[in-house]
């Protein structure tokens, strides 16, 4: 019924939205079939095509000057298609010279629904029925004044960790704060991700200005958003699936981290793992019985099956990349089930909300851990809820898994922090500790882009946000919708510069490129501004591309962050430090010159692709493509991939730069935890949120243990 109601609720916009499904005045194809073979299908069905296993890119045009169906084509036929020249052509908004299609309707009246300080104009909300929702259990009306753990942020860590701590007898009661509101069924649409990172799901977070990096960013200020909602990043991220590498794990041990191996990490990978993939579901590695489901995208391009076979011709054989024992490249495993966004919400909280010893409260700011000066016991929280101030105590453990800029700045607030920084804002000191000195984040350049001299090979958003593709993703969970931002397969790489066993790139196959939208959600995502886009990539508006978007996944360069001020409402000041090791620069020029010699090798010849060199404002004075060009292009168009960590580092106790030791205690008090990606101390060799689920598995595990004799 719900999505029933929804599909009615956008029937309004049909007319409209069909005038931009057929954008390009061309006709239905399947963009798996040949011309001919689509043709026929057209003639042969009166009717709509059937959506189930279709992979239908609806509409997704062929070459109209070969298209037999023209010939015969009524008055009135034609005239509709000269009124939806008229319209494409009024649509049109020029930019520096080149211009952008509007953006579709459908997307335009879903992203009001999550804007930033949404507000319906009446109390009856038309879209509360779309959003999830975390009352407390039935028959209690406010929240206690003590719970035995008080957990702060219901992200990917926080979900578990709250779901696993309140399924034993006896129960513990937990209180889970979280700053954001519950998702809905917008946040569900993998297509969306990169909208999502402009509304109100997000902290926005900048980096300071850095001279060199992020030129042509907005204020020249690299762009971090971070999940602001019950689950945290999980509801805004790319959902990629993808562990690390089993090296990165046992060093994390060597540095004196016990029971952080690889092999004892793993238990805790498979615990919450639900695998459904085509092939390798069965593998001893993967999980069956969990609550986290990592399937395939059921929708793909011809253009993942070039880009695999291109690996394969340069050695890079196609696996499942999250096998311990093979590297190589494989078709993207995303945390979704049936197409639709798996959030860690989803998974492990929302079945359980009515739990009666698990409250979780929406849109409460922590903005303080009390601890008691001479015991140094942490013992309560303050938070903030509807503008009053409200003090919450606890039993046995307050966990921090407000992510890896809010735990940091939640315990500098508390008093547990960096001295001399702590005491030039007045903040009285409770442990002098090096709290946030250490930053680690992955960086990306979506700059390596090919031009295909074909139709109807890659994604384009007029043709994806469609009201048919988005009915067909709400009955049955698959076409153009369920792509995750256009993410099709991943690759590692081990270039010549790595100094370890391990990849230190991660190259992300696109079925398009950043210009898929001609401008929009995607490069805004990234707040690249409008002088450096339009100039440098305006002219591919409507044309088929593809690009593969080089990772950086061991950098040597290493941020820090602080306090802005005392004020628990303003975002820390965050320093990057992007580029500063040079390696970090040479690492990603030779990424480039691969992903040059994979989209023009044999496999995308029949795309007849050409690498398109794109006019940066920033580098006219250097010659186009030379060595001088790509290290300009990658200083204007580096951008986060989201994936900070080490901002509350584990490490033993000899380790004079830890914050939590190898149980995820904070040093120096007693009884407060953190427990997400703040604690990774290196990089990892892929995205974060796996790591941050098996960490929130592994934390229940360990306090549950410490716990298990105590009398509730």
């Amino acid at each position: 019924m719900r999505r029933l109601t929804y599909g009615f609720l956008l029937l309004n916009v049909l007319i409209y939205t069909k005038a931009i499904d057929i954008y390009y005045d061309e006709e239905l194809a399947n963009v798996e079939e040949e011309p001919s073979s689509a043709v026929n299908n057209i003639e042969n069905n009166a009717n709509l095509p059937s959506f189930r296993n279709a992979h239908i890119l609806w509409p997704y045009p062929f070459n109209n000057k070969s298209d037999p169906t023209k010939v015969n084509e009524t008055s009135e036929a034609a005239d509709m298609r000269l009124h939806l020249s008229k319209l494409k052509s009024q649509n049109r908004k020029a930019r520096f010279g080149y211009w952008s299609y509007p953006q579709s309707p459908i997307v335009d009246m879903m992203l009001q629904t999550v804007a930033v300080n949404y507000s319906p104009t009446n109390a009856n909300d038309p879209f509360d029925f779309l959003r999830d929702s975390y009352p407390l259990p039935k028959g209690i009306n406010q929240p206690f004044e003590e719970y035995d753990y008080v957990i702060v942020g219901a992200g990917s860590s926080g979900s578990v960790l709250a779901s696993r701590l309140t399924e034993d007898k006896p129960r513990a009661t937990v209180l889970l704060l979280e700053a954001g509101r519950p998702e809905m069924l917008i946040s569900d649409i993998p297509f969306l991700t990169q909208y999502l990172q402009q509304t109100d799901y997000v902290w926005p977070y900048a980096m300071e200005h850095q001279p060199g990096v992020c030129l042509g960013s907005e204020e020249q200020r690299c762009y971090m958003p971070r999940g602001k909602a019950v689950g945290g990043s999980s509801v805004t991220n790319s959902m990629v699936y993808t562990r690390g590498r089993p090296q990165d794990w046992d060093r994390i041990a060597a540095d004196g981290n016990y029971g952080w191996s690889y092999n004892e990490v793993l238990p805790f990978f498979i615990k919450s793992e639900r695998a459904d993939l085509k092939k390798y579901k069965n593998m001893p590695y993967h999980g069956r019985d969990g609550e986290l489901v990592v399937e395939n995208v059921p929708f793909k391009t011809g253009l993942v099956e070039a880009f695999l076979a291109a690996g394969r011709d340069f050695g890079h054989p196609t696996i499942d990349y999250n096998d311990p024992d093979q590297l190589g490249f494989g078709y993207v495993q995303t945390v979704s089930n049936k197409g639709h966004r798996l959030s860690a919400a989803k998974a492990f909280l929302h079945q359980h909300k009515r739990r009666k010893n698990l409250h979780i409260l929406t849109e409460a700011r922590a903005t303080k851990v009390l601890i008691d000066s001479e015991s140094k016991k942490a013992y309560a929280v303050e938070y903030i809820k509807n503008n009053l101030k409200r003090t919450v105590h606890c039993r046995r453990e307050i966990i921090l898994s407000a992510g890896p800029i809010g735990s940091p700045q939640l315990l500098m607030l508390s008093g547990i922090g960096p001295q001399e920084h702590l005491q030039t804002l007045g903040i009285p000191v409770i442990a002098d500790i090096k709290v946030g000195r250490s930053m680690y984040d992955h960086v990306s350049f979506p700059g390596v882009v090919f031009k295909l001299n074909s139709t109807n090979a890659s994604l384009l958003e007029p043709k994806v946000a469609t009201l048919p593709n988005l009915m067909q993703w709400l009955q049955f969970g698959d076409g153009l919708l369920a792509t995750p931002g256009g993410v099709e397969a991943i690759g590692y790489l081990k270039t010549s510069l790595s100094e370890e066993s391990i990849p230190d790139i991660e190259l992300a196959s696109i079925g398009g490129s950043l210009t898929l939208d001609a401008g929009g959600a995607i490069r805004k995502s990234w707040k690249i501004n409008d002088k450096t886009y339009f100039n440098a990539f305006g002219s591919l508006s409507g044309a088929d591309t593809w690009q593969a978007i080089p990772t950086l996944l061991q950098p040597k360069s290493k941020g820090f962050l602080e306090l802005r001020d005392t004020s628990p409402f303003s975002h820390p000041k965050l320093f990057g430090n992007y580029l500063s090791d040079p390696r970090d620069l040479a690492t990603l020029k030779e990424a480039v010159k691969y992903i040059i010699k994979l989209g023009e090798s044999q496999p995308f010849r029949k795309y007849d692709a050409s690498l398109y060199l794109a006019p940066y404002p920033s580098c006219s004075a250097h010659p186009v493509g030379s060595e001088q060009y790509w290290e300009c292009a990658i200083r204007t168009m580096i951008v986060s991939a989201r994936d900070p960590i080490s901002t509350c580092k584990m490490g033993p106790q000899t380790d004079p730069d830890a914050i939590v030791d190898p149980e995820l205690r904070v040093y120096g008090v007693d009884r407060l935890r953190i427990v997400d990606a703040s604690i990774i101390p290196h990089p990892l060799s892929g995205r974060s949120n796996a790591a941050e689920i098996m960490i929130g598995e592994k934390a229940a595990n360990m306090i549950r243990n410490t716990w298990s004799n105590a009398i509730v």
